[in-house]
Order: C-alpha cells, then structure tokens, then sequence
C-alpha cells in the first residue's frame, strides 16, 4: 500500500465552490495518498466532522490546469484514508469516536 502524509502549516484556510455555486471556507487538514490516489482531509468552517475529498488532476485534454476536488464514494475509501489520517495527526486534533 503506497502512504505518504502532508501536515501543512496550523491554519491554512482553503476556499472551494460546491456545486450550487457557494463559497466554503475549510481548514486543510492534510494531503493523503492511498492506492496511488492523492486525498485531502478538510475540516469545514464551524463544522466537527472531516470531510475527505480526492484530488483528481487534469488531463492533457483538460482546458483548465487546476486540480478538482471529487467527493469519495466509497465508504472502505473513506475509512482507510480517515484512519490514516488519524493514526498520523497525533496530537494534531482531537478525535472523539462515533458510537
């Protein structure tokens, strides 16, 4: 299993558009890679709960250069990138576990 972790600076603030054309400001968590895949774990302003996005880089076709960020479907995805995270954050943040 291919793992590699990226703890930016404390925060760093991130902006993105959903898809009804809003604002939402985040806290960029971390860069994850799982499975040659790279994700990022973002903290929603106001929010307790993570929320894990996979960045998916342009193509050659692509007209924009830029990254997109695509919601993460599969929930054995999500759980082993949140565990990964988890495991590496340390004393970064405070996990309560869910029942």
């Amino acid at each position: 299993m291919n793992e590699e972790f990226d703890f930016p600076f404390e925060d760093e603030k991130v902006i993105l558009t959903d898809e009804d054309g809003n604002d939402v400001q985040f806290e960029f968590c971390a860069s994850v890679m799982y499975e040659d895949n790279e994700y990022v774990v973002l903290l929603p302003e106001d929010e307790d709960e993570v929320v894990i996005l996979q960045v998916v880089e342009p193509d050659d076709n692509d007209a924009s250069d830029e990254a997109t960020y695509v919601g993460v479907e599969d929930d054995d995805v999500l759980n082993a990138v949140f565990e990964l995270f988890r495991s590496e954050a340390g004393d970064e943040y405070e996990f309560v576990d869910q029942p």
